[in-house]
């Protein structure tokens, strides 16, 4: 394995390059740069291309997936670099960096198209991107269906039958619970509006930021048009939020969510550190991290036990709102345009409408011209709004700009699971004691041991069953919701 160690070190460098660069590129750089910096980040691309299908490498690791002597961890490392080598080896270097370009270049318009709200500027994009993808699948697998093999790829194991499935129990128990929350309407979200100086807010949150162990000499805060989290390496963790003086809820829980992110990353255990398993499993079990970081633990009260006090200092005019107002402001629930300003109940249609347009676009049922009308026709049809426009509707995601067809789905099953992870937490630990007596650290040890120091060298349901002792059963995600719904709202289920 000392080979396939010093390519990976090598592959690790140059991953460092183009993360730094990505990194840049979406918070600091200037956007008269753009045409230069792709320019360099195709050819560093292609470098990257050269080193990862080096055919030397690649026939070792075939041998090496032959070998029975491997332990456990050394054949999950063979395993996962040759799905990733067979992926990356069924396009040619000169597709490989066009297709790049592409998304670089997609990505820059669909910034000018959502802050112009033109989507007709985005849509050839768009389309240009689908065809892609589809070429992309049909080369790695030409018996399956493409977004089959995209699910795979954001979510190990998982099918469409599987998210049909997931999606069906959506359907059937939180629609009708939505329906139920709507006509009771009985949270008063606005409580807490007022304005919230900016600089103040960067400071609550560094305080916050403090309280869950994101700790600065390992972690870098700054500010971008959309919250992202960069693990550049285990102690370079650099995550960003965004701010509206109206609204201070979006930058807080923006910076909760992305500190999950930013926890699994530093939290891996210094043996896979530049490795292939230092990151997530999958893009839900990562998703799962930031939401249990953001719903189960910071909309909890006893969160807010440890950390209102301060937020009223900082904005005197919440000291007319009690913590119990507060609390069940921020857990109010109101259908609206945008997926990441969307509460609990919310979330997972938002994430529904996406999968059933992707989906529908990769087996032909939904046509790729005009997927504006498309869109705003599901989301009411599942949130009951009517979309005023395309910045507040299919414009608002960077993620199709960037050719990432079948990660949305993978953010619901997050939060179911950190619905199972949370459940059993309170089991083990006491969650409400750790919260309102500023105590966060057990928490990150308990994560660490039952789910961060894997990184991605346990199979999803592998990480599951260590952490739960069950695998994935979603009951837990929809009872937790109609639990704290019907509570909050006083109604019966």
């Amino acid at each position: 394995m000392e080979v396939i160690n010093n390519w990976e070190f090598k592959l690790s460098a140059y991953r460092l390059a183009l993360s730094t660069l990505g990194f840049d590129t979406q918070t600091i750089a200037p956007k008269d740069g753009s045409k230069y910096r792709n320019e360099r980040h195709s050819f560093l691309s292609g470098e990257y291309y050269n080193i990862l299908t080096d055919d030397t490498i690649y026939n070792r690791l075939l041998k090496l997936d032959k070998d029975s002597s491997l332990n456990k961890t050394d054949k999950r490392k063979v395993t996962l670099y040759l799905k990733n080598l067979k992926d990356t080896k069924s396009l040619s270097k000169e597709e490989y960096v066009e297709y790049n370009k592409l998304v670089l270049d997609s990505s820059d318009v669909w910034e000018v198209a959502r802050e112009n709200n033109d989507y007709e500027l985005f849509e050839p994009y768009l389309i240009k991107l689908i065809e892609y993808g589809k070429k992309i699948a049909k080369k790695r697998n030409n018996n399956i269906n493409a977004y089959e093999l995209f699910l795979d790829d954001y979510e190990e194991g998982m099918t469409i039958q599987k998210y049909d499935e997931f999606f069906n129990l959506i359907k059937e128990r939180i629609i009708p619970l939505l329906k139920k929350v709507v006509q009771k309407n009985s949270v008063n979200k606005g409580i807490i509006k007022g304005v919230y100086d900016i600089d103040k807010q960067k400071e609550f949150n560094k305080i916050i930021m403090n309280y869950l162990g994101f700790d600065e000499s390992w972690s870098y805060f700054t500010t971008s048009a959309h919250p992202f989290t960069s693990g550049i390496s285990k102690n370079d963790i650099r995550i960003t939020t965004r701010y509206d003086e109206k609204d201070i809820l979006y930058s807080l829980y923006g910076v909760i969510h992305e500190v999950g992110h930013g926890m699994y990353e530093h939290q891996n255990s210094d043996e896979i550190n530049g490795t292939i398993f230092n990151t997530a499993i999958t893009s839900g079990i990562h998703e799962s991290q930031s939401r249990l970081f953001e719903n189960y633990l910071g909309r909890n009260i006893n969160f807010w036990k440890s950390n209102y006090h301060i937020l009223q200092d900082y904005f005197p005019h919440l000291k007319s709102v009690n913590i119990n107002e507060f609390v069940s402001s921020v857990n109010s629930c109101e259908p609206s345009f945008i997926r990441t300003e969307a509460d609990e109940l919310t979330y997972p249609l938002h994430i529904l409408v996406r999968y059933e347009i992707e989906k529908g676009i990769f087996d032909s049922s939904i046509k790729t011209e005009n997927l504006n009308k498309v869109w705003n026709l599901k989301m009411k049809q599942y949130l009951n709004v009517d979309v005023p426009n395309d910045s507040l509707g299919i414009l608002q995601d960077v993620h199709w700009a960037s050719g990432s067809f079948g990660y949305f789905p993978a953010y619901a099953l997050g939060s179911a699971y950190a619905a199972q992870i949370f459940n059993t937490m309170k089991k083990e630990l006491n969650v409400e004691d750790i919260l309102s007596n500023n105590k966060f650290n057990l928490i990150n040890d308990w994560l660490r041991e039952k789910i961060h120091k894997f990184g991605a060298s346990l199979t999803p349901q592998e990480l599951l069953i260590n952490a739960t002792g069950e695998e994935f059963n979603p009951i837990y995600y929809i009872n937790y919701l109609e639990d704290k719904y019907s509570k909050l709202y006083n109604f019966e289920i």
